[in-house]
């Protein structure tokens, strides 16, 4: 679509795109959300260069979007803010790990999980690294064989935080393929984080069917490869892609805030 407020550049064929000509520090117009979220829903993923946000910024980005909400509990490599709905994430030569070590939809493990991530870096290694690679669960799914589209319709797979998160953390069902409530296109709703098993399977098929999965959705095809720089924001769809930080920094900083924000209902 034209967009008339917002600069928007797509960076691969099949999602992500950066935009510009845009100030997030100070409120938006209606027409610049009207376009911003037009961008959003079309790219699954967007990114902001150069953009000094504080925490009330970042939680009125969020707004324009949907409900921006607490992250849930269990344990995390993230920290309480001054803001209650802001979550600092902050790596140095201290940190043995990062979350993000697998291509994963954040938090598909809780019932109804984040629609939607932010995640605003103002500090990164001196010499680049700590890049992030987004992938678009629609064109996974739209490269699977009708037949194996048709065999994993109705579908439901076990969701379980115990190994990210600690045994407090919840386990939950959801549909294997799950269509988007604004572009109304299917995707692949699995990871390797969270999801165990696909229920009503024999355990030894259902391994074979997800470690297909988990493969295909993390193809070069159709991934984007975020470059951050000081300052920089990425928000993106958990309904439709997977993501994965690379930790090649260490001992270097990498250090910003994230939000999540709510969708309506569970994926379906």
């Amino acid at each position: 679509m034209p967009y008339e407020s917002i600069a928007v550049k797509p960076l691969s064929p099949h999602i992500g795109a950066e935009v510009g000509n845009i100030d997030l520090t100070c409120a938006l117009s209606e027409r610049q959300q009207r376009e911003l979220r037009a961008a959003f829903v079309a790219h699954q993923v967007i990114f902001f260069r150069a953009q000094p946000v504080s925490s009330d910024d970042l939680v009125r980005l969020g707004g324009y979007l949907g409900t921006v909400v607490e992250r849930m509990g269990g344990r995390s490599n993230s920290k309480p803010t001054d803001h209650p709905l802001v979550r600092r994430y902050h790596f140095d030569e201290h940190s043995k790990r990062i979350t993000e070590r697998v291509f994963h939809s954040d938090l598909s493990c809780a019932p109804t999980p984040p629609a939607i991530s932010v995640l605003y870096n103002h500090t990164l290694p001196p010499d680049g690294g700590g890049d992030t690679l987004f992938a678009s669960m629609y064109s996974a799914y739209d490269a699977l064989s009708p037949r194996m589209q048709a065999y994993l319709e109705g579908l439901v797979a076990t969701h379980d935080g115990a190994r990210s998160f600690g045994k407090d953390a919840p386990s939950v069902s959801h549909p294997v393929i799950v269509r988007h409530p604004e572009s109304g296109k299917k995707a692949i709703f699995v990871n390797a984080e969270f999801t165990t098993h696909i229920e009503g399977l024999p355990e030894k098929e259902g391994r074979h069917i997800l470690q297909f999965l988990f493969e295909h959705c993390q193809r070069a095809e159709w991934t984007c490869r975020f470059r951050w720089q000081p300052h920089s924001i990425a928000v993106w769809d958990n309904r439709c892609t997977l993501h994965k930080a690379i930790m090649d920094y260490w001992p270097h900083v990498r250090s910003g805030y994230r939000i999540y924000v709510q969708a309506d209902s569970a994926p379906a």
